[in-house]
């Protein structure tokens, strides 16, 4: 189990800030779900964390800087599911998956018997086995996006970032990979990072939220405190009824402007 520390974290573009001083501290086995509308930094962050963008403040793990940590090592920690991954065409989807054993396994190593028994669950669980033994090029986007999760998954690493992991997948599938995701954080302490638009699924599975606006956190808490309909107005500017269901599943439903 890892914690993941924020520490006045800043990254710009060209000069432009796209996050500003971005502080928290996510538990070991905790999920965060990071909501906000489109270029609030919710990908850059995550892309901070898996070592891909330039920032300034730090970025604490079991306490200790995952700047001070060498590539292999960081990725043996932090597993990464960008929101547009870029898959090599010619591998089969097992081979692909293969690849987040490599930390593991190092570049010049061979795959063991575990690593091959790790792969082989991942996808059974994932309900992969029909497409394991296909070529990338011919999957649709959805397959292809179910792979990059169960490679991220394959890694072990304590701490998993998602990136819109689920935009390309149908409803089944999204519960799938997320019950999947739920069910290793349960039984492994899985710290979970993920940016997600859907509201509704970010409530379900998050134990917290935090809304981004402009690269600045605005609102942070419980599901039931960040996901109110007088929030979500002033910062996505839209109009939704927030329902609470029995088992205290809060669903978020976008209203018609009345004409």
């Amino acid at each position: 189990m890892s914690s993941v520390e924020f520490q006045h974290l800043n990254v710009e573009y060209a000069r432009r800030p796209v996050i500003r001083d971005f502080s928290m501290v996510v538990p070991a086995g905790s999920w965060l779900g990071l909501i906000g509308p489109n270029g609030a930094g919710k990908s850059t962050l995550l892309r901070s964390v898996a070592g891909l963008v330039k920032y300034s403040g730090d970025v604490i793990v079991d306490g200790s800087s995952l700047s001070l940590r060498s590539r292999s090592r960081r990725a043996s920690l932090v597993a990464y599911v960008p929101q547009e991954p870029v898959l090599p065409d010619e591998m089969t989807g097992w081979e692909y998956v293969l690849l987040g054993r490599t930390p593991h396994i190092g570049y010049f190593g061979h795959p063991t018997k575990n690593d091959r028994a790790m792969v082989d669950d991942v996808i059974g669980r994932l309900g992969l086995d029909d497409i394991a033994t296909r070529h990338l090029g011919v999957l649709s986007g959805g397959e292809r996006q179910r792979l990059v999760i169960a490679r991220a998954l394959a890694t072990e690493a304590p701490i998993l970032l998602l990136d819109e992991p689920t935009s390309a997948l149908d409803i089944g599938h999204q519960q799938q990979a997320f019950e999947l995701v739920e069910r290793l954080r349960r039984e492994h302490g899985l710290t979970v990072i993920s940016a997600m638009h859907d509201l509704t699924l970010a409530g379900m599975y998050s134990d917290r939220l935090a809304l981004l606006h402009e690269g600045t956190v605005v609102s942070h808490g419980s599901v039931e405190d960040v996901l109110s309909a007088e929030t979500l107005a002033e910062f996505y500017g839209v109009r939704v009824t927030v329902h609470r269901e029995a088992d205290g599943t809060v669903v978020v439903i976008p209203r018609r402007e009345q004409l």
